[in-house]
């Protein structure tokens, strides 16, 4: 071979191999650049920064504990993802979320989530803990629920509403809040996250789960009739009473039947007395009447009492009857509760009146969805 021929071969050899060492050269220094600037899952949980996050308060002036102990919940609550719900047993809201609520509660309590009911009352008859207890049978609640009846935990969450979710990381921070119904699917996926932030930092080896929980989320009325107050004190601010007597604080009044009924208002016909939180009726029998526009009516009473359901001056069809609603268009009450009495597929926009006979019975609030 010649010699210039063979000086070429090996000078081509040398290029290549250069080309190669070159190419690795260049192709570790890559990777070297991109682990350090590229983030890794674990750079992203070393470096959130929890400086603008307060850390939820102590539960404090806890009346009575429910599902557990003082003991046992200090104990769970150690390195737990913790989603606190603040609610009441008689707000039909609350009650909206609860199959949530108890689903993520069975589904993620193994990988480290500790649900805790914070119940505090709207009205004095929540205070009582065998109501509470009632209800939290009634819902399936299995996780701890304590009773805020001073609303000392409330206050130090600087909370003003019903239903309200705070979740706190294991670390005690609370990284998401949520006020009322819906936003399910996002403070599920916050869970999720958390959890995984959770099992990461205590080095735990477990499988993350990644469906969501499937229930289906009421859809209320876009017009629909606002609570009604009946107490003085929960009125304030509201024309809310239709009748011409009005709210007399204290006092027992007897309400006349009125020809004229405006919409969004409550008309009483009997003998009620005004109380701070409710109105109670003092004669044996007497009438509500209220022209509503909603799907859903819902009312929060107290007392042994029957009440017959019209529409319109009509025996409330079956059609709409709420789940509540007995025999024909009656319904007996006979607890502290929430109680359903209307339900359709859609708005409908109609004059309810409901005949009570019971002295003693309670009517603290109507709502409508």
């Amino acid at each position: 071979m010649k010699s210039e021929v063979k000086s070429a071969l090996i000078f081509g050899v040398i290029i290549v191999a250069g080309i190669g060492i070159m190419s690795l050269v260049f192709s570790s220094f890559d990777e070297e650049v991109n682990s350090s600037i590229m983030p890794t899952e674990d750079n992203l949980l070393s470096k959130i920064d929890k400086s603008r996050f307060k850390q939820a308060p102590d539960l404090i002036g806890i009346a009575h504990y429910l599902n557990t102990t003082p003991e046992k919940l200090s104990e769970e609550m150690e390195g737990k993802v913790i989603l606190y719900d603040i609610w009441t047993y008689s707000c039909i809201n609350c009650i909206r979320t609860l199959p949530y609520i108890t689903s993520w509660s069975d589904k993620y309590s193994d990988q480290g989530l500790l649900v805790i009911g914070i119940h505090s009352p709207e009205f004095e008859f929540e205070k009582d803990y065998e109501n509470v207890q009632m209800a939290i049978d009634k819902h399936g609640i299995n996780y701890p629920v304590v009773l805020d009846n001073d609303m000392e935990t409330w206050k130090a969450f600087e909370n003003r509403y019903w239903p309200r979710k705070y979740i706190a990381d294991h670390e005690g921070y609370i990284r998401y809040d949520h006020i009322g119904e819906g936003g399910y699917k996002e403070t599920e996926k916050i869970i999720q996250q958390l959890l995984e932030e959770r099992k990461r930092s205590l080095g735990i080896q477990m499988i993350s789960a990644s469906t969501l929980v499937d229930i289906e989320e009421f859809e209320h009325s876009m017009f629909r009739t606002p609570e009604l107050y009946f107490g003085y004190t929960f009125a304030q601010n509201r024309n809310q009473l239709g009748n011409d007597e009005g709210f007399q604080p204290g006092k027992i009044v007897t309400y006349s039947d009125s020809s004229n009924i405006d919409l969004h208002k409550f008309y009483l016909t009997g003998d009620w007395k005004n109380n701070e939180d409710s109105m109670e009726l003092v004669s044996e029998t007497g009438t509500i009447k209220i022209l509503y526009n909603a799907k859903e009516v819902n009312m929060v009473t107290d007392g042994d009492a029957k009440l017959e359901v019209f529409l319109d001056g009509k025996s409330l069809d079956q059609k709409y009857s709420g789940k509540d609603i007995s025999v024909g268009n009656s319904l007996i009450v006979s607890e502290p509760d929430l109680y359903n009495i209307i339900s359709s597929e859609d708005s409908i926009s109609y004059l309810i009146e409901i005949n009570i006979k019971g002295k003693g019975f309670q009517i603290f609030t109507f709502t409508f969805g």
